[in-house]
């Protein structure tokens, strides 16, 4: 039996603006002990249908959980993999070897890093060369072209989730709803003009006063020059003339390298969530 949403809520920062920068048609269902997460218009994207529990597993929840997701996901043909997150944001893992990763889900730890608007700073090193501009949600084609090039090289550079074709699809969609989402006024995405071309880009997404960064990239040619400061600070003075924002909350990996680079921003990392994917079979389409 579903819930009101207003019951229960999310209590991470970091799942809760997941799903905030969704298709605007996705649905967020509360059941007993979790949250189902879908995303009907696009269904192969693993991080847009899932579980969220309210916990992390604990012994025999492995099958349990398998099942509830088969069950919510049973209208849903095109949903052939297996996503299962918990909101906790301590990073605690709870039986996850025993019961996910044995029956074959690869874990994936994400770090949140969170900013109040008046903790923001801009770095000392950022780029004075470089134009940043808001792109235009309804035109601007050649620019959001250029986006999906330099989100592709990025890609292929970290090695492709599926082929080439199928990302390029999955980029393209993911792109088609967060221009709606802009269209709507939630915020935009911007682009650092340098040398006449795209250097790097990024979108920040608003939603009840919270702003979640979405891909974060710059071109290989014009790293280390201060390009994604840049970006990222401006990108946050900009949102805050449009939309009331309280949190501004980037999610990356623990590992990567440029964590440094947003805690010298302003951000603290406060945030590890963890959650669990087992991927289709190799035949089905693949998507991030």
């Amino acid at each position: 039996m579903s819930l009101p949403s207003h019951a229960h809520t999310i209590r991470s920062l970091v799942w809760s603006t997941d799903i905030d920068v969704l298709e605007p048609d996705h649905e967020l269902i509360r059941r007993d002990g979790c949250w189902v997460v879908r995303s009907p218009g696009n269904p192969t994207y693993w991080w847009g249908n899932l579980l969220l529990f309210d916990d992390a597993p604990a012994e025999g929840d492995g099958e349990r959980w398998e099942r509830l997701f088969a069950r919510e996901f049973a209208d849903h043909p095109q949903v052939r993999h297996c996503t299962l997150a918990w909101d906790r944001a301590d990073g605690q893992t709870g039986a996850a070897t025993t019961e996910l990763v044995s029956r074959g889900f690869e874990l994936e730890r994400t770090a949140g890093l969170i900013a109040k608007p008046e903790s923001l700073r801009a770095h000392p090193r950022a780029s004075r060369e470089a134009e940043v501009r808001a792109l235009d949600p309804a035109g601007d084609e050649e620019l959001w072209q250029a986006v999906i090039d330099v989100q592709m090289a990025t890609a292929e550079e970290r090695g492709l989730p599926g082929g080439r074709d199928s990302h390029v699809a999955f980029l393209r969609g993911r792109q088609q709803a967060l221009r709606e989402l802009f269209r709507r006024g939630r915020g935009g995405w911007y682009v650092a003009l340098l040398e006449g071309q795209v250097a790097g880009s990024l979108g920040v997404v608003v939603t009840q006063r919270r702003a979640r960064y979405q891909t974060v990239d710059t071109v290989a040619a014009f790293r280390r020059q201060g390009i994604a400061s840049r970006l990222v600070y401006a990108a946050a003075q900009d949102t805050l003339t449009r939309r009331p924002a309280d949190h501004f909350v980037i999610a990356a990996d623990p590992g990567y390298h440029a964590l440094g680079l947003y805690e010298s921003l302003g951000f603290d990392r406060l945030e590890e969530v963890v959650g669990a994917l087992r991927t289709p079979p190799a035949s089905a389409p693949a998507a991030a």
